[in-house]
């Protein structure tokens, strides 16, 4: 343990002391990931997964705010879906005009959840999100989680009906509209979805507030088990489709990385907890002080030899 908090102590001094370099760096890393895996699942257009293209948006990624990523990656999917189908890209860009409106109102600040969001469900541990974000964030995480969600239900709707939207006519835009719309609304499982990850967030974020013991370990397991209740209870009230084996093993890996998370953000001994009592004029205060897991990282230190000068005359005198 005691070495992980040495790892842990080094990594954010190194953090700190080059961090003007290792944003960007990790902003270019993030945008080249978020292109790369949509270029990858949807793949339409295949200038935009030119590698020169890539990188050119990933480097104007890194030197520009966050939230331009979400803008690289929205532009990216609509020129995608608009070399497969004009009226798809169309109902794209409707939903993600609503959910800027909304992201930029409430949660312009989370955008990581925004992008992981989809990326993780591509990478089957999406409960991980609105664990992580009850807490690291606040309620209005919902919106950046829950907009993560829906762009990821209705391009992959786009793509798993690929063949069927490709079987009307030219001349049938107005029954493809309809069919992508029906099918969007209709998606009993992004319900189900939306109303899990955000009972899960809420009472996560709810109960690591709360000034019991190991309240963040209490909140994961809790956030995590209410997420899968809801879900089998939307599978068996909606049929569907859920994996349960997958929602399982994926909560279990969700609660880990979570675990990990907490390292980094709250690691405090609880063994060593002390309540302070004292008081002023007007109110008596009662304090529960609980002291972080905290270790001095190892400092290097150069010890410098010096030579007497009579010694280095001798050394000479001898050659």
């Amino acid at each position: 343990m005691t070495n992980l908090l040495v790892f842990r102590e080094q990594l954010k001094k190194f953090y700190s002391k080059y961090e003007l370099y290792l944003t960007p760096i990790f902003k270019f890393l993030l945008a080249i990931v978020t292109l790369t895996m949509i270029n990858s699942s949807i793949g339409y257009m295949s200038e935009l997964k030119k590698t020169v293209v890539v990188l050119v948006l990933a480097l104007m990624c890194s030197v520009l705010p966050m939230n331009f990523i979400v803008f690289a990656a929205a532009a990216v999917t609509l020129g995608h879906l608009y070399k497969f189908s004009m009226e798809c890209a169309l109902v794209a860009l409707v939903v993600f005009l609503l959910l800027f409106i909304l992201y930029f109102r409430f949660a312009s600040k989370d955008t990581i959840a925004v992008l992981l969001t989809p990326l993780c469900f591509m990478l089957k541990i999406p409960y991980v999100m609105p664990i992580a974000m009850g807490l690291v964030g606040t309620p209005f995480s919902v919106v950046s989680v829950a907009s993560g969600t829906v762009v990821y239900y209705t391009v992959s709707y786009m793509i798993n009906n690929a063949s069927m939207l490709g079987t009307f006519e030219d001349d049938g835009a107005l029954e493809k509209f309809r069919y992508v719309i029906d099918g969007m609304l209709g998606n009993k499982a992004m319900y189900v979805t939306l109303v899990a990850f955000a009972a899960a967030l809420i009472v996560v974020y709810f109960i690591r507030r709360l000034s019991v013991d190991y309240a963040w370990t209490i909140a994961m397991i809790t956030g995590a088990l209410l997420d899968v209740l809801v879900m089998l209870f939307g599978d068996l009230m909606y049929n569907t489709n859920l994996s349960i084996v997958g929602l399982i093993v994926g909560s279990v890996v969700s609660v880990a990385l979570a675990k990990i998370l907490e390292f980094f953000v709250f690691n405090v001994d609880y063994s060593r907890t002390e309540y302070v009592q004292f008081e002023d004029d007007e109110y008596y205060y009662y304090v529960k002080a609980v002291p972080k897991n905290t270790v001095a990282a190892p400092q290097k230190r150069v010890k410098t030899i010096r030579v007497p000068e009579q010694a280095v005359r001798e050394q000479k005198r001898d050659r």
